[in-house]
């Protein structure tokens, strides 16, 4: 296979030239005498609706003003373009800061440090609405860790060459700054991802990426976004399928949709984590019944969530809506290490490859 490009180089420029663009509107109105405005797409659920078409979440026309000529607002402003700049400098200098970090070096900036953490983070997000970008484009990224990745994969990351299958028990690490790493070679065929880590070190064990020639993630619950733009990338660049192995509750069944659809929290940004074809193959309401399943009894939360979901243009599917429909009636709901009662082995040789057959057809090799 031929070497697979990143998209660090190109992604830097974009956002330079973004950043670019947002100071000269800044100067030109002052030189013009007009008080400095910005257009901050509104993130409002109003203003969130899901698009059929690409189908994931994305922002509404609607948006806020935010001007130097209101004495309410002439702070925020301020922050937001030092939070600007900050992030200029950190792009040109190839560097990046914790969101934690930046709350703290405000605290030298002239407009005065933030209230609390959110405050400067809800500034972020109005950077990445208006500009299309994720906060890791513009040198951010959150304090957690990343998930992990084992399979016949090989990146660049930095000057390091890494090949997945040798990266120690847990499998390569998926850093923040995805974007910025190389695929070097890939000889997987699909991507599943699971929902714990737990059944995750189960399928390393047992070899799944290799009976299944796939890229196995584990997702660490619900997905980092880092994680997220991982499978974006593999998916769109490398052209795997992806499937998505959660539990049987309404829980799992939103970690999955995320990765599916988005999150309506994220629809100024899902266009760069979303993945409409991914398939779910985790635990469903019919898998109870068919395999007899150890079960937990459904809380008044989930049931309530259940009955959310059904309402969501999300899971408009006839799947969606009879797998929720029939887990309401049953009142029950399982978990992936369910199919433990089997043997440990159950999952990988047994109910993997009948999903993946359902999903893939006459393109499924049985292992």
């Amino acid at each position: 296979m031929s070497k697979l490009k990143g998209l660090g180089g190109e992604r830097k420029k974009k956002v330079l030239a973004k950043l670019g663009e947002f100071g000269k509107a800044i100067v030109q109105d002052f030189e013009r005498g007009i008080p400095p405005r910005l257009k901050i797409p509104s993130r409002g659920t109003s203003n969130i609706v899901y698009d059929e078409r690409h189908r994931y979440y994305v922002l509404g026309p609607a948006y806020g003003i935010r001007s130097a000529a209101s004495m309410t607002q002439v702070k925020k402003l301020a922050q937001t373009l030092c939070v600007a700049d900050f992030c200029r400098q950190l792009v040109n200098s190839g560097k990046f800061a914790t969101l934690r970090e930046m709350y703290y070096t405000a605290e030298g900036w002239e407009t005065g440090p933030f209230y609390d953490q959110e405050e400067s983070n809800i500034l972020v997000e109005d950077l990445e609405a208006i500009f299309g970008l994720k906060r890791e484009d513009l040198g951010l990224m959150p304090e957690e860790d990343g998930a992990a990745v084992f399979g016949e994969i090989v990146l660049k990351e930095d000057n390091s060459v890494i090949d997945a299958t040798k990266a120690g028990r847990g499998g390569y690490t998926i850093p923040p700054t995805i974007d910025e790493v190389e695929f070097v070679k890939c000889k997987a065929k699909r991507v599943i991802a699971i929902e714990t880590m737990g059944m995750y070190h189960r399928f390393v064990q047992e070899r799944a990426w290799k009976r299944f020639n796939a890229l196995i993630v584990g997702l660490k619950g619900q997905a980092a976004r880092a994680t997220r733009r991982f499978i974006k990338r593999v998916n769109e660049e490398l052209g795997l399928p992806v499937y998505l192995f959660t539990d049987g509750d309404p829980f799992g069944f939103h970690i999955a949709m995320v990765i599916i659809s988005g999150s309506a929290k994220l629809a100024y940004i899902n266009h760069e984590l979303a993945v409409p074809d991914a398939k779910y193959i985790g635990v469903t309401a019919s898998d109870i019944t068919n395999y007899k399943l150890p079960t937990d009894k459904l809380r008044e939360l989930d049931v309530a969530r259940l009955k959310q979901l059904q309402k969501d243009p999300r899971y408009n599917t006839e799947f969606w809506q009879r797998e929720i429909k029939k887990m309401i009636e049953l009142g029950k709901k399982a978990e992936q290490q369910a199919f433990a009662k089997y043997g440990l082995e159950y999952v990988v040789k047994e109910y993997l490859p009948a999903k993946l057959r359902e999903v893939e057809g006459e393109k499924f090799i049985n292992p």
